[in-house]
């Protein structure tokens, strides 16, 4: 399975002296030559490295299902209900300053939900952070702390693009609370995809041991920089067995470049549902292998048709680096900025060509219309908007999807029945084309619904009331 993990930094060993002499074997000469040691690297980096403290506070009815209002209408309420209990959660995960400036950064899942989150040093020192930024689609979170004038140990972003399979690295975190810990070893793969950790599927491998409570740590290269965010393992038992995964610096960077421009994430948009290039999709092509990013749809406004490109065209490589698969194509255009271009390679009936992509936002093509839903129904508490490319990429959700979503989901009866990027479809017989249309029929009801929702490509129906 896959198991989350809390902060740890993976660091690049030293390079090794005695790398030119590997035809000879010789015994050791003096002391240096004995005691090589990943310690100067060590001492460089893990004053970067700190531990991350959220707290959340849960309310449970006592009742449950039965405390709600509107369930109460057809249950009735017998009795008295049992006043809601409050409870705090605590997690611990490890982050890594970015910025003198005290700007540090942790995996989403480490503090989602937090109402107090705490960044204690490598020096026992223990700071108040400030959330600037949450960016769920990569599970990475910013924050900000604050030490006067004073700046603070921090690590400079390296190039993950330039890592190769074999590189040495070494782990920094706080595994299962013990305290700062370092591990050693190599990047075991590149370019992960269909792990189901975020939506931009594009992983470091490496062996370094990784257990709980590292998520939120740092991989950095030979050179001491960070090269990826460490965010999860696999694992059957919950602890290390040489297979963890980290975020690769290029996008860290990226989110961490939002944070500091205004605290939004917005990334280039493609318009484009991409399909993986199979061994049988790759014979029929006349490909000598599988590669490459199939455009299986197209938005009539995607940058990919102003360019010049076609449903059914296979996208091999961006700005210079090859397109293996969706994923890759996905993550190299989330790294890149809006308002820059790149150069696009694909085929097209057995004919390799190249076009220059201009990289832009995805555009509101409709007004948002964003409603919080109240009163007694099961959509009470819910925040519905109209759907466009820009809804739709902030929600994940594809281009091509239109109708009314489910924005936000609040207390109240509907976090009972939809999820965050649910799209509306109908509402007893009346098609969702809209808010205003969804609102309409909402407020018709005679205390009657059914409904149907598509989630994840699965279309949902149910019945309440009667």
């Amino acid at each position: 399975m896959l198991g989350k993990i809390g902060g740890v930094i993976l660091v690049a060993a030293l390079a090794l002296p005695f790398a030119p002499a590997l035809a000879e074997k010789a015994v050791p000469e003096n002391k240096q030559q004995i005691q090589l040691s990943y310690a100067p690297i060590v001492r460089e980096t893990s004053p970067a490295v700190v531990n991350v403290y959220a707290e959340r506070q849960t309310t449970q009815n006592q009742m449950g299902l039965f405390a709600d209002p509107f369930f109460r209408r057809f249950f009735g309420n017998n009795g008295s209900l049992g006043a809601p209990r409050s409870r705090a959660q605590n997690s611990l995960g490890s982050g890594v300053i970015v910025d003198p400036r005290g700007i540090v950064v942790t995996n989403n899942h480490v503090i989602e939900g937090a109402t107090d989150i705490r960044v204690v040093l490598a020096d026992k020192r223990e700071f108040e952070a400030k959330l600037m930024l949450a960016d769920p689609r990569t599970d990475l979170a910013v924050l900000k702390i604050s030490a006067g004038e004073e700046d603070l140990p921090a690590l400079t972003f390296g190039d993950s693009d330039e890592l190769d399979v074999g590189d040495l690295v070494l782990a920094i975190g706080n595994p299962f609370g013990v305290g700062q810990t370092v591990t050693s070893g190599i990047v075991s793969a590149l370019a992960r995809t269909q792990l189901g950790i975020s939506d931009y599927q594009f992983f470091i491998q490496t062996d370094a041991a990784i257990n709980p409570g590292n998520s939120g740590g740092a991989l950095v290269d030979m050179k001491g920089q960070l090269i990826g965010i460490n965010t999860a393992i696999y694992s059957r038992s919950g602890g290390s067995i040489g297979i963890g995964f980290a975020i690769p610096a290029n996008m860290v960077r990226t989110v961490v470049l939002s944070a500091e421009q205004g605290g939004k994430v917005q990334r280039p948009w493609l318009g484009a549902e991409l399909q993986d290039v199979t061994a049988e999709i790759a014979e029929s092509l006349g490909f000598a292998r599988p590669e490459g990013a199939l455009i299986v749809a197209l938005h009539k406004q995607s940058p990919l048709v102003k360019a010049g490109l076609k449903r059914g065209d296979v996208v091999l490589a961006y700005d210079g680096k090859p397109v293996e698969n969706a994923k890759e194509l996905d993550y190299r255009v989330a790294t890149s900025r809006i308002g820059t271009s790149a150069i696009i390679e694909f085929q097209r009936g057995g004919n390799r060509s190249e076009t220059r992509l201009a990289l832009i936002s995805p555009p509101e093509t409709m007004e948002r219309d964003e409603t919080l839903i109240s009163g007694n129904n099961p959509f009470s508490g819910m925040v519905v908007a109209n759907l466009s490319p820009a809804v739709a990429e902030e929600l994940g959700l594809s281009s091509n999807t239109n109708g009314v979503v489910a924005a936000e989901i609040r207390n109240g009866p509907a976090r009972r029945f939809f999820r965050k990027g649910d799209i509306i479809l109908e509402v007893n017989g009346v098609t969702a084309e809209n808010v205003d249309v969804l609102t309409e029929a909402i407020n018709s009801s005679d205390g009657y619904w059914e409904f149907a929702v598509n989630r994840a490509g699965r279309v949902l129906r149910m019945q309440l009331g009667g």
